[in-house]
């Protein structure tokens, strides 16, 4: 086990640290295209940091394990809400003002993406029909924001510089450093539930989300020493929505999703709680210290009945 518990630290070490200098580089190319830099932020910085989600749920299900993929998501999605938000507000130490007229549009489609997903996953089966609504919502959402992004939010200047290769060097790179990473993760996970006796499904509520949920950390706490909280606010929410609509359209792909019983009746509601209860408690349009101190409360609670204390 103590193998495995190297290799499962191992791996996710490459997977975040390859997923960083994925978004990284991906931020390099699209400059130079001049995308619009809120298409670069929401899109490419919010997708790179769920790179670690969609690839481990991919390689799971390939391996006929998709309940790490039900699990991972549902998990990531409760640890950005509560533990990420939690300590962000804890690290910027007042209260994140919400000024952007897209938090609202950002909380909607959360609450509907949240309100997908446990539709699609009552019965506790996930098949490739029922994921052709998910993505069809995130195109809206997508193209809602492009359209309202690039508006007002081009790149400047005219001048062209040279092609990054350097950076599509590292985007290629990367990219295998995602895949090999997720590969190694999810092997050495199953090998520790299997040690342990408990199911892949649990280890995936907890490790495995944390660990892949660590590359929002890292870009909110970015973005804070920036003096812009608020994006790490829209990340967030941005990442959550990315993991409920789109991991399971390419998971199901591969294969039935299958949801296990008690994820259905624990994780799933605490999911959908933490979204209704950040969705009530950004309505005034900010986030206060108190609120990211209960965020952060409710999730160590969650871990605690998680492992049965």
């Amino acid at each position: 086990m103590l193998i495995s518990s190297l290799i499962f630290v191992g791996a996710l070490l490459v997977l975040l640290l390859a997923a960083k200098k994925f978004t990284e580089a991906a931020e390099q190319v699209g400059y130079w295209l001049k995308l619009p830099a809120f298409v670069i932020g929401i899109f490419i910085v919010g997708i790179g940091t769920s790179l670690p989600e969609l690839i481990s749920g991919l390689l799971a299900v390939s391996a006929d394990k998709s309940s790490i993929l039900a699990g991972n998501v549902v998990g990531s999605n409760i640890s950005n809400l509560l533990f990420i938000t939690g300590a962000a507000v804890a690290y910027n130490r007042k209260n994140i003002e919400l000024k952007s007229s897209y938090i609202y549009i950002d909380l909607h489609f959360l609450l509907g993406a949240f309100f997908y997903a446990g539709i699609i996953m009552y019965d506790g089966v996930i098949n490739p029909i029922e994921t052709i609504p998910g993505l069809i919502i995130f195109l809206i959402y997508s193209f809602y924001l492009i359209k309202g992004g690039s508006a007002s939010d081009l790149t400047t200047g005219t001048t062209k510089h040279a092609f990054p290769w350097r950076a599509l060097g590292w985007l290629l790179a990367a990219g295998v450093g995602i895949y090999f990473g997720a590969e190694y993760t999810i092997e050495s996970l199953s090998t520790i539930a299997q040690e342990l006796h408990v199911p892949d499904q649990l280890i995936a509520l907890t490790l495995l989300s944390l660990g892949t949920t660590l590359p929002e950390l890292a870009v909110n706490i970015s973005a804070i020493q920036k003096n812009n909280p608020e994006m790490a606010m829209g990340n967030i929410l941005g990442s959550c929505i990315f993991n409920t609509l789109v991991i399971p359209t390419a998971g199901s792909w591969l294969g039935t999703i299958s949801i296990p019983a008690d994820l259905l009746g624990f994780a799933l509601p605490v999911m959908a709680g933490s979204g209704l209860l950040f969705y009530l408690l950004a309505q005034d349009k900010k986030i206060s210290t108190w609120e990211g101190l209960l965020f952060a409360a409710l999730y160590v609670l969650f871990l605690l009945k998680l492992i049965g204390f």
